[in-house]
């Protein structure tokens, strides 16, 4: 579906998520794990590996053993408080639903970490499923080989939190930036096509505020600053949001309504977003100290 097919269609989100009421850290999830995330690694673990122990039958040995060993090495039990393998699943789903957000990457990351060759084919496939799970609801972890790490830096979180807040001012940058960052959150209709879009032209509002031109195109309008306003954008930063711009210009860029949407993945649309942010940010304090912004 192109973008502006997505546009149109009915926006149901609740209030408080399309007027961005709700904080990044929220919609990227950093340190905390929602019902759906939750719920989906359990379907994850249960597709995987649950589902082979019903309580009317004889768990598999691969069952049996993968219970044995969380219940020794995991939880660190003794085996004989509970003799019924049914009896450990009792308690380790109560002790998933129950347990703080972290916990949860130490149990999903000690069941894909166990040390039966004969899982090993299971394991790699769990996590490639839960990599899958993590991207689309927007977790700010991923398993890189066994281990779960950060993809979303504090740092990165930070340039958006603060470019959405210095920008609330002037409407134009701030709706941009809001757009991007919402349909990077989607988590039932991610656009990142649209999402990148939306973030150059987050650039392209502020640097035509800054240069009074409405009409600026990104690369005349960075040209226009350091002549108007004499502030010296070092080369190299101009020259790679030049090039990011024509890279979103071009015939085979972002903006062509022919793009295959495929090859744009969240990490392109959350590297562009970033970027933005970071250079809005750059821009209004260096515009603020020459008074050509007053926010």
């Amino acid at each position: 579906m192109h973008g502006k097919e997505k546009s149109e269609n009915k926006d149901k989100r609740l209030f408080s998520q399309r007027e961005g009421f709700k904080p990044v850290k929220n919609k990227i999830q950093e340190n905390s794990m929602d019902d759906d995330l939750r719920n989906s690694l359990w379907n994850a673990l249960y597709k995987y590996y649950w589902s082979k122990l019903k309580p009317s039958s004889t768990p598999e040995e691969t069952t049996r053993l993968l219970y044995e060993k969380l219940w020794t090495d995991y939880f660190k039990k003794p085996l004989d408080i509970s003799t019924s393998t049914w009896d450990i699943f009792r308690e380790i789903k109560e002790y998933f639903f129950q347990c703080p957000w972290y916990e949860v990457y130490d149990f999903i990351e000690f069941i894909a970490n166990n040390s039966f060759s004969f899982l090993e084919s299971t394991n790699n496939e769990f996590i490639k499923y839960c990599n899958h799970i993590l991207e689309r609801e927007l977790s700010a972890y991923r398993f890189v080989g066994k281990k779960l790490v950060k993809i979303t830096s504090e740092c990165e979180i930070s340039e958006i939190e603060e470019a959405l807040n210095i920008s609330a001012p002037l409407k134009g940058v701030n709706i941009h930036l809001q757009r991007a960052l919402d349909l990077l959150a989607d988590r039932k209709n991610p656009d990142y096509r649209n999402s990148i879009k939306e973030s150059i032209s987050a650039i392209e509002a502020i640097c035509r505020i800054i240069t009074g031109d409405e009409n600026a195109t990104l690369g005349k309008a960075l040209q226009k600053i350091e002549e108007k306003s004499q502030i010296k954008l070092h080369p190299a930063l101009k020259e790679a949001f030049n090039k990011l711009y024509g890279y979103t210009s071009d015939a085979d860029g972002i903006r062509h309504s022919l793009l295959d949407e495929t090859n744009i993945s969240f990490e392109d649309a959350k590297f562009m977003l970033v970027s933005c942010s970071a250079f809005i940010n750059y821009l209004i304090a260096k515009a603020s100290k020459r008074g050509m912004l007053k926010i």
